[in-house]
């Protein structure tokens, strides 16, 4: 990804689980979450907040909000 493009929540994730070596199901059982879930996560579609934190923490990743008005 070249630096003008800005990544996606689910590319931050696919890429740390590569990272790691991990397959989806080990991210998924790592993070109490199916493989199914890891890859709608991926795919960048809904998943609610808790499932994005459960599969950060797995990844050592920290979440962080900002107010961009």
């Amino acid at each position: 990804m070249s630096g003008s493009e800005q990544a996606g929540f689910g590319d931050v994730i696919r890429e740390a689980r590569k990272k790691h070596g991990w397959s989806q199901a080990e991210l998924g059982e790592k993070a109490g979450v199916s493989r199914p879930t890891i890859a709608r996560v991926e795919a960048n579609n809904d998943v609610t907040t808790a499932t994005i934190a459960k599969v950060a923490l797995a990844l050592g990743l920290t979440l962080e909000l900002k107010d961009r008005s």
